[in-house]
């Protein structure tokens, strides 16, 4: 019998406590890779090329406060802005509340809108219809296949913080990758039915000549409004939607004490086993240190032991954590504003993690029977 083939039936000589280990450093890894990958995503992600081009302005106050229409104009007037569109984020309800039936709404200037987000490829064609529609709505493709929409047919939404419900009619749909899942409207639609909101707007969406243009255009932006009476904000798409993260709270600190309570609970579960298979097979170690094994190699084997489980139980959380991001993605039913994967080096550091957890939870016990004397070990009774 070679060392590994020991090392494998020891691993698995109880095999339910094994399972169960194998199992608890699964889900632990699965929450873990998790949290890394919405770590990743909030806080890493670049977005798609074409959007290191775009900034959004706001009201500096909050995004509950609309700007007026009369900003655009002179946000144009600054060198480096080519196109700019003015975004309301009406969104409202379709049939139910359910997350699966939850896409973002947000009224726009047909005519500008497309030139503005380049990156949303729409049929010449469709295009035209939906500009020469007020009551026509621009919706994304992969949306639309979800639903089954099509061309003409009529959606209903409900003013959740509007106080107006839209009668709308699909006239463009819209490619994007990775798909993000909007519907989109003519704003004087929108302003016919409310007139408190004509001459206002949520945002604007700025597109500028260059992506080193972005900073400068935003800062002029905010110094031109300074001192009027609704000042903005100007930022990035990837700042913009850190912002709507903020209102959750602190996120960070979040996924932080999550992972750190997820690899403390881990660690001691893994500990508490190894410790117990350890401490039955005393006398078995006492044996094999009276056949030659050494004190080291008997370290090597229970470390190895516990190096195996973990590492199983670690692969096995990766490819779950894998397979529910893709299950996650492909729905795209819960409103993420976002594209959710699993990156490679973030599998690569759960399964370094749960090495190291295996190596560090069974040091001690490891160690321990290792130093024990062969006498005392012999005597030991459970």
């Amino acid at each position: 019998m070679t060392l590994g083939q020991f090392i494998r039936k020891s691993a698995f000589r109880n095999r339910r406590r094994s399972l169960l280990t194998i199992t608890s450093m699964a889900f632990s890894m699965l929450l873990l890779s998790l949290l890394m990958t919405i770590w990743n995503t909030f806080y890493h992600e670049t977005g798609a090329p074409d959007s290191a081009l775009r900034l959004i302005t706001r009201h500096r106050v909050s995004l509950t406060f609309l700007v007026p229409n009369s900003h655009r104009a002179k946000i144009r007037s600054i060198p480096g802005v080519t196109h700019i569109a003015p975004l309301t984020f009406y969104m409202g309800q379709w049939k139910d509340d359910r997350p699966e039936n939850y896409f973002a709404s947000i009224a726009t200037d047909p005519a500008e809108y497309i030139d503005v987000a380049a990156d949303k490829i729409v049929p010449p064609d469709q295009l035209k219809a939906w500009q020469a529609d007020r009551a026509g709505c621009l919706v994304d493709a992969h949306l639309a296949a979800r639903h089954g929409w099509k061309l003409g047919d009529h959606i209903h939404l409900k003013g959740t913080y509007f106080p107006t419900n839209l009668e709308l009619t699909i006239r463009a749909m819209y490619t994007i990758e990775p798909a993000n899942d909007a519907l989109y409207f003519n704003q004087e639609y929108l302003e016919e039915s409310l007139p408190f909101v004509k001459g206002q707007s949520g945002a604007f969406l700025t597109r500028v000549d260059s992506p080193a243009a972005v900073a400068r255009v935003g800062t002029a932006i905010d110094e031109m409004f300074h001192n009027s009476p609704n000042p903005t904000r100007s930022e990035s798409e990837q700042a913009f939607r850190l912002d709507f993260l903020s209102m959750m709270g602190n996120v960070k600190a979040f996924i932080l004490l999550i992972s750190a309570a997820v690899t403390f609970a881990i660690m001691l579960v893994t500990a508490n086993t190894m410790a117990m298979s350890i401490r039955e097979r005393t006398r078995e170690v006492s044996v094999l240190r009276t056949v030659g094994f050494t004190r080291r190699r008997i370290l090597i084997l229970f470390l190895s032991e516990s190096l195996t489980m973990a590492v199983l139980g670690g692969l096995l959380g990766v490819c779950l954590c894998a397979g529910l991001v893709r299950e996650i993605g492909a729905a795209r039913g819960v409103g993420m504003p976002f594209t959710i994967h699993v990156s490679n080096l973030t599998m690569l550091v759960a399964l370094i993690v749960s090495a190291i957890l295996g190596v560090f939870s069974a040091l001690l016990p490891s160690l321990h029977a290792a130093r024990k004397s062969i006498v005392d070990g012999l005597r030991y009774l459970g």
